[in-house]
């Protein structure tokens, strides 16, 4: 690299960082009459991790369906590499680059984890045979075990083969920005710290990663900053490390179970 090239590629990166890729703005949403969240506030910017706690109801999967295009806002603002999502599809708002692996996984479970893993291009127009090949095998990679088990049936798999299924499945879209809700449900330990382990793979590799998760230890031992949700607001939020050395964030949120 030439040093014009390594001055202009510093410029990009700092024009980059200078806006983040996604924007949460007094967002309102919930179902149908019924509101679960008010006027949530945060971003993330490309170069992150960032986790999302909260206990049951707080409206962790709320927010996560609400940014895929699953739920309508009633008021606020989504933004995404600058331009706005809210509204939109969730097929749309996959094209424009996020990605989910939703709460308990969503197998199809009577299709085999090679066909569920092709599910998660559906939305693109690149889907040639070589390209989809060459992106199953960076799945691949990433998931050796998914290897092994290619031709099995995503319903005959462990919990934590299914949770790889379904990052890998996300992974197909190519996303900008990787969604995760409840990554730890019903998982062992050390299954979890597998996970995390290829997840921070997957992060150093360019994918900025909103992890979703109740268990407090999990979620700020791995992201860079961290956002707290209470009865559908934003109670704290801050430098995961920082707020890992909290008494009461981590005393409140050790425990795993489904989000709202």
């Amino acid at each position: 690299m030439t040093k014009t090239q390594a001055e202009t590629q510093s410029v990009n990166e700092a024009v980059n960082r200078a806006a983040p890729l996604l924007q949460v703005e007094g967002l309102h949403s919930g179902y149908g009459a019924i509101p679960v969240l008010r006027d949530i506030s945060f971003s993330v910017w490309p170069d992150e991790i960032v986790a999302i706690l909260g206990s049951n109801g707080s409206g962790k999967t709320t927010l996560i369906r609400t940014i895929s295009g699953l739920l309508q806002p009633t008021a606020g603002t989504i933004t995404f590499a600058g331009k706005p999502i809210g509204g939109l599809s969730p097929a749309e708002i996959v094209r424009r680059g996020i990605a989910q692996a939703p709460e308990g996984r969503r197998m199809f479970s009577g299709l085999t984890v090679e066909e569920n893993l092709r599910l998660g291009a559906f939305a693109r127009t690149d889907r040639s045979t070589t390209v989809l090949r060459d992106d199953m095998e960076m799945i691949f990679e990433f998931f050796p075990r998914l290897r092994e088990r290619r031709r099995q049936l995503a319903g005959t798999m462990s919990g934590g083969e299914q949770q790889m299924c379904a990052i890998g499945r996300a992974l197909m879209a190519r996303p900008k920005l990787l969604l995760i809700d409840e990554l730890s449900l019903g998982l062992a330990p050390i299954i979890v710290e597998t996970l995390l382990d290829i997840l921070t793979r997957i992060h150093a590799a360019g994918t900025p990663i909103v992890l979703v998760e109740q268990d407090a230890a999990v979620a700020l031992g791995f992201a860079d900053r961290a956002i707290v949700l209470e009865t559908g607001r934003v109670t704290q939020s801050g430098n995961a490390e920082e707020m890992l050395a909290k008494d009461d964030i981590v005393e409140s949120y050790l425990g795993k179970g489904e989000g709202a």
